[in-house]
């Protein structure tokens, strides 16, 4: 049996519900562990803040540790979580809101009764190394159709409400964030927090990408059985015309399409699986305009 025979077996078998919840289920338990071991080995030693609702939960319980008040991180971020997650559901995908929060469950329960070890004295240390890993934590949630919660609920409710993205808005509200930070604990913690969330948004754009878009360019001799098991399949459009082979001179067509990043390897298969003579070009789509299909997270 060859690797791409054990890969399409795979993929089966994660489309059934049972695997399906039992690879979000794994992936979401690694995700929560992974961020709260980065709060606690590297978050905290070097005194940053992250952004969206655990940064704010970290906020509030640095403040109130000033004035001998015990408001954990771990309490923040359920109370913060919970309510916004239970109001999105509506408009998201409740599959993905349970796993999401409880991907925010586990990690609070480890906050408070794991104790994870301090890594470094260095704080450019912990940006850069801290900053990946929660970066990963990230990936593999979202890898496995969930989140760690926070503004995704509030971005993905905007999203599927009116078709517009908040990214802008949560960017400026996390800047506001920082400037409170910054006031409170120093402008040195605040340009490190800020480096430590940019090394995580790179490290999540580098490995996640299921919402870039790809073009995918096939020249064939047998457009009907594509057209069929394409629109099978998918729910993209695609055209086709008729062109004529420079060598050959016979007639061909042309067809184009435009999918999902995620989507693109499996859409490959199946059309050279309907025309193992298909000539495909995938192209990567920097910008598109125009109605698209995006799949729910599920």
């Amino acid at each position: 049996m060859d690797f791409h025979t054990l890969e399409h077996r795979w993929k089966e078998a994660s489309r059934r519900p049972a695997v399906k919840n039992g690879i979000t289920f794994c992936t979401t338990v690694c995700s929560a562990l992974l961020y709260a071991f980065v709060i606690q080995s590297f978050v905290r030693p070097a005194e940053l803040l992250s952004g969206g609702f655990t940064g704010l939960a970290i906020l509030i319980d640095m403040v109130t540790s000033r004035f001998g008040i015990s408001f954990p991180t771990s309490l923040g971020m359920l109370c913060f979580n919970i309510p916004v997650g239970l109001l999105c559901s509506r408009a998201i995908s409740r599959r993905f809101t349970f796993f999401s929060l409880l991907n925010v469950v586990i990690c609070s329960f480890a906050l408070q009764f794991f104790h994870f070890p301090v890594l470094f004295d260095d704080p450019m240390l912990d940006v850069i190394f801290g900053g990946v890993l929660n970066g990963m934590a990230c990936v593999i949630a979202l890898k496995g159709n969930a989140s760690s919660g926070g503004t995704d609920f509030i971005a993905l409710y905007v999203s599927n409400k009116t078709g517009r993205s908040i990214w802008t808005q949560i960017f400026v509200a996390n800047c506001i964030l920082y400037c409170v930070f910054g006031i409170l604990f120093g402008w040195m913690n605040a340009a490190y927090s800020i480096l430590f969330q940019f090394v995580t948004t790179r490290t999540i754009s580098t490995f996640h990408h299921r919402f870039d878009r790809v073009t995918l360019q096939i020249t064939t001799m047998k457009k009907d059985e594509i057209l069929r098991t394409y629109i099978a399949h998918f729910e993209h459009g695609i055209s086709w015309g008729e062109i004529t082979g420079g060598y050959s001179g016979k007639k061909m067509y042309l067809m184009h399409t435009v999918t999902s990043a995620y989507e693109a390897h499996e859409a490959v298969e199946l059309i050279l699986e309907a025309d193992p003579g298909a000539i495909i070009n995938v192209m990567k789509t920097s910008q598109f305009y125009g109605k698209f299909y995006q799949a729910p997270m599920d």
